[in-house]
C-alpha cells in the first residue's frame, strides 16, 4: 500500500482487519515520516518510538488472534500536551510546568487506549492553550505544513499540523474559544467542539471551567464520528460532564444533505468582522453546493460577535485568573510573553462584569436555541483570513481575533470546522456547521455530505 501516511483511520482499521496491512507497517510509515518532516513542523513534543512500535506490535498480535480491543485498534492517537498520559509531562508548552509528571491518563486518553488506539506522542500547544505561536517558551512553535513560514492555528497547533503533515490520522484536542477550530480552519482538517459536557475534561489542565471543551481531530468527518464515539460519555467526577444517552456518532454518515434546513449566518461575516474576499467566496460556495445536495439555505441572524466576543472574553478572563493567578505571582518570569499579558486580563475584571456576562451569556444561548426551531444546522465562517505569517506578530494579533468560533463556546452547541477552499497563496479556507445540542451526528453528517460533494478532503500540503 502506497502513501500510508494519508490513509484515514477508518481505511487503516478496514486495512488491519483484512489483513492487506499491519499497526506495524502503519507505525513504522509514520515514524519515518515524522523523522523526516517534523524538524522543519515541531508538531511534537515528546515521541518514544520504542514505546509505540511494542504497542503497534501487540495490537497486531490482537488483532490476527480475533482479539482487537475495540474500533480504535492499532491506530496512533497524537495527544495535545494539555492532556494527562500516565508516566510522561503534561508541560502545558510551558516552563511553569516542565517537570509535571502525570500519574494517570486523563479521561479521553483512557478511553481512546480501551478502544484499541496508541498514543503515539505528546504535541504543541500555545502555552496553557491561550498564548499564541511563541518563541520564548522551551518548545518551538508548531508551523503550518502547508506553507511552514505560516502558523497552523491553535492552541491545538501540534494536533492541527501533524493530522495535515499526515504524521497520524487521529489527534485529541481541546476548545475554549476556538483552539480545535482554528487549527482545523488553519490545516485544512476537520475539528469537532463536542456539546459541552459531552467529552470529559478530567485529566485535562483547565483553562476556563465553563467555557473548556475536548474533542476529535482528523482529516475526514467519519474519523472525527470514529474518535467522538470512543471518548463520548459521562463522567461524574467532571462536573462540567454531561448525562446523556448520545452515541453512534456515525450513524448518519453516508445520508448527505438533503431535506436538511441550514440557517447561513452572513452577518457574522459580512457585517460584524468581513472577512478576507476569498473567505466570503468560499463561504457562498459552500452554501450553494449544500444547496445543491439537496439542503435549504437561508439566512438567520444571531447576537453579534462583538457581544459574543465580549462575553467570552470576560469569562474565560475571570476564569482563567482563578486558576493561573499562584503562578503568576510568583513565577511571573517563567511564562511567555503572549501568555503572561492575556492571562493578566483576568486581575482587572471585577465580580460584577463576570455576572453581568453570564446574565447575557442566557439570553445569547436562548437566541441560537430560537434559531434551531427553525433549522437542523448554521452554517457561518471559522476564519475570517487565510493563517498569517509565523513571524509577522502584527498580522497574527491583529487576524487571530477574526473569528466565529468563540460564539459556540459561549452557548456550549456542537461546532465542526473544515476546509472549504484554498486561497491564492496556497493556504486552506474554512468554513463553520453549527447543530443543536448532542446532535454531534447531525453535524458530522452534513460534513460527511459536504466532504463527499466538494472533494477538498483529498488536498493535502504540498510536502
Amino acid at each position: 500500500m502506497e502513501d500510508l501516511h494519508w490513509l484515514t483511520a477508518t481505511e487503516a482499521a478496514a486495512a488491519f482487519a483484512e489483513g492487506r496491512l499491519s499497526p506495524v507497517e502503519l507505525m513504522q510509515a509514520l515514524l519515518d515520516r515524522i523523522d523526516r518532516l517534523d524538524p522543519a513542523i515541531n508538531a511534537f513534543i515528546r515521541l518514544d518510538r520504542e514505546a509505540v512500535l511494542r504497542e503497534a506490535a501487540a495490537a497486531e498480535i490482537e488483532i490476527r488472534g480475533g482479539r482487537a480491543r475495540g474500533k480504535l485498534a492499532g491506530i496512533p492517537v497524537g495527544i495535545k500536551d494539555i492532556f494527562d498520559v500516565a508516566g510522561l509531562p503534561t508541560t502545558c508548552h510551558s516552563k511553569i510546568l516542565l517537570n509535571n509528571i502525570a500519574a494517570a491518563d486523563a479521561v479521553a486518553v483512557s478511553k481512546l487506549r480501551q478502544a484499541g488506539g496508541i498514543v503515539i506522542g505528546k504535541l504543541a500547544t500555545h502555552e496553557f492553550a491561550i498564548g499564541g505561536p511563541s518563541f520564548d517558551l522551551p518548545f518551538p512553535p508548531a508551523r503550518n505544513p502547508w506553507n511552514r513560514d505560516h502558523h497552523p492555528g491553535g492552541s491545538s497547533s501540534g494536533s492541527g499540523a501533524g493530522l495535515a503533515a499526515g504524521f497520524f490520522p487521529l489527534a485529541l484536542g481541546s476548545d475554549t474559544g476556538g483552539s480545535i477550530r482554528n487549527p482545523a480552519s488553519a490545516n485544512g482538517i476537520v475539528g469537532l467542539k463536542p456539546t459541552y459536557g459531552l467529552v470529559s475534561r478530567r485529566g485535562v489542565f483547565p483553562l476556563s471551567f465553563t467555557l473548556d471543551h475536548a474533542g476529535p481531530m482528523a482529516r475526514s468527518a467519519a474519523d472525527v464520528a470514529l474518535l467522538l464515539d470512543a471518548i463520548a460519555g459521562h463522567d461524574p467526577a467532571d462536573p462540567g460532564s454531561a448525562a446523556t444517552a448520545a452515541h453512534h456518532f456515525g450513524r448518519d454518515l453516508g445520508l448527505g444533505a438533503r431535506g436538511l434546513r441550514i440557517g447561513f449566518v452572513r452577518h457574522f461575516h459580512e457585517i460584524d468582522i468581513p472577512a478576507a474576499p476569498e473567505v466570503t467566496a468560499a463561504l457562498e460556495d459552500a452554501a450553494r453546493l449544500l444547496q445543491a445536495e439537496g439542503a435549504t439555505v437561508e439566512t438567520v441572524s444571531l447576537p453579534s460577535l462583538t457581544e459574543f466576543a465580549a462575553v467570552n472574553r470576560i469569562i474565560l478572563g475571570s476564569e482563567s485568573w482563578s486558576i493561573h493567578a499562584p503562578w503568576l505571582r510568583a513565577r511571573p518570569g517563567d511564562y511567555g510573553q503572549l501568555a503572561r499579558r492575556r492571562l493578566m486580563h483576568g486581575a482587572f475584571l471585577p465580580a460584577g462584569a463576570y455576572v453581568g456576562a453570564q446574565r447575557r451569556r442566557a439570553e445569547m444561548i436562548a437566541a441560537v436555541e430560537d434559531a434551531f426551531r427553525r433549522y437542523d444546522l448554521l452554517l457561518c465562517a471559522s476564519s475570517m483570513d487565510p493563517a498569517s505569517a509565523i513571524e509577522d506578530a502584527e498580522a497574527t494579533g491583529r487576524t487571530y481575533p477574526r473569528q466565529a468560533r468563540t460564539p459556540f463556546n459561549v452557548t456550549g452547541h456542537p461546532a465542526l470546522a473544515m476546509m472549504c477552499g484554498l486561497s491564492s497563496s496556497g493556504l486552506p479556507l474554512s468554513v463553520q456547521f453549527v447543530g443543536r445540542y448532542f446532535e454531534d451526528a447531525t453535524v458530522l453528517r452534513v460534513a460527511d455530505a459536504f466532504e463527499r460533494a466538494s472533494g477538498w478532503q483529498h488536498r493535502h500540503p504540498p510536502l
